[in-house]
């Protein structure tokens, strides 16, 4: 019963659109006021969880990802993979997702790839024949990969509830995510063929080759930042600074166009970003204080214990719950509501947390094209003028897709956990 209370009055605060951090807030300060009479607990709780140097990476990914993006670095990225692979049947939905990863793995923000992204490719697609409801849906699920390919937000703020390895993470997110723009690249090539789309003429070796020199700045990032995380050259936190030097130093010597102005704008957006997020935080630890007084992750891991529940049992009635929660709420409210409650019954189970945290990932990747409240829809209605129901079912093929993936790795669970683990991680 106090479970259920504790549900539905978080869940009334969300739904009345007050700010996340504060729906946490006030639903721990009344049930600590309820329960022990007063919230004189919060403020060490509160600075045991801001107190970490490990999240100094959310200001400098941050940072890194405003700097990218206005450098202007995704027109130059999306003709590279266009003029690579533009000539085969499909292979227009291939640069799309191909531009989707590596952008992806700079800016750590679905929504900022999807805008970016989606704002040079629709308009692409459409010229050559793809129709338009094809072109919202990938962009708008090849937009979700920022959630998935490292650098990404949530999977930092999951990494600091349940005190993961960020960097095995980091790591673990990888091949997963590779293996979803695989995926989302067969669909496109497969669609194409069925409708008979127009294919380009090939663009020849020396236009390949230009495209390729002009994008290098952009293809290295990922791997400056990733690469120095998996041969342990730096930690994720020094990896986020190294990126916003490389960023810094592509914008102001690469590309030319970013000045003082420039300089402070990013970093303002990327304090205000961080303020927002670091909100969130102490909003989460007074949740997660409050329902441990309550003892209620107790009360789940011995409700699964009564009911047998195995790893996998147990994983596929969190991951569909996950999923019904993200068609209402965003990604970072879903982490940091069921992370603490969940946590020890993972630990009880046996469950890889690395494993876990990457399915949790593609989860959110789902909340993001699923209505009503998937993010990724508006951004490409708002770029685009374009009915929400027709985004929603050009996205529709893509949601199946991910289900696919989110099955994959849910029965090989090495697909997250062999790249981090190689790299010295422990468990």
């Amino acid at each position: 019963m106090t479970a259920f209370l504790v549900f539905t009055g978080l869940i009334l605060l969300l739904l009345t659109g007050i700010p996340i951090f504060a729906a946490l807030g006030l639903t721990a300060t009344v049930i600590l006021l309820v329960f022990e009479g007063g919230i004189g607990s919060v403020a060490d709780t509160v600075y045991a969880h801001l107190n970490k140097p490990i999240l100094t990476t959310i200001p400098l990914f941050v940072f890194m990802a405003n700097v990218m993006i206005r450098a202007k670095v995704i027109d130059d990225l999306y003709d590279m993979a266009n003029t690579l692979v533009g000539h085969i049947r499909g292979g227009l939905g291939i640069a799309t997702v191909m531009a989707c990863t590596i952008f992806a793995a700079i800016s750590g923000s679905s929504v900022a790839t999807a805008l970016s992204v989606g704002s040079s490719a629709i308009p692409q697609m459409k010229r050559f024949g793809y129709p338009r409801r094809e072109a919202l849906g990938v962009v708008a699920a090849g937009g979700t990969l920022g959630i998935l390919i490292p650098p990404s937000g949530p999977m930092i703020l999951y990494a600091i509830v349940s005190e993961a390895s960020i960097g095995a993470l980091f790591l673990a997110g990888i091949v997963p995510g590779v293996l979803l723009a695989l995926i989302f690249s067969a669909y496109s090539v497969f669609s194409a063929m069925r409708r008979g789309v127009e294919r380009p003429p090939y663009a020849g070796t020396a236009k390949i080759l230009r495209a390729i020199r002009k994008s290098i700045w952009a293809i290295l990032a990922p791997p400056v930042v990733m690469g120095g995380i998996y041969f342990g050259i730096f930690t994720a936190a020094e990896a986020a600074a190294a990126g916003s030097i490389y960023a810094l130093l592509v914008a102001t010597l690469a590309y030319r166009n970013f000045g003082l102005r420039d300089l402070w704008d990013c970093a303002y957006e990327s304090m205000r970003t961080s303020m927002m997020v670091f909100m969130i935080i102490a909003g989460a630890a007074m949740f997660g204080h409050a329902i441990t007084i309550i003892r209620l992750p107790v009360g789940v891991t011995e409700m699964v214990s009564q009911m047998g529940l195995g790893q996998v049992g147990f994983m596929l009635i969190v991951m569909a719950m996950i999923f019904v929660m993200g068609m209402f709420f965003e990604s970072i409210a879903i982490i940091l509501i069921t992370t603490p409650i969940l946590l020890p019954t993972m630990i009880a189970l046996d469950i890889d947390l690395i494993w876990y945290g990457v399915m949790l990932m593609i989860n959110l990747e789902l909340a993001m094209i699923t209505p009503p409240v998937g993010m990724n829809l508006f951004v490409i209605k708002g770029i685009t003028d374009a009915p929400l129901s027709e985004v929603v079912r050009g996205a529709f093929p893509y949601v199946l897709l991910m289900l696919l993936g989110l099955l994959i790795l849910l029965m090989v669970p090495g697909l997250a956990t062999w790249l981090p683990y190689s790299a010295g991680f422990g468990r």
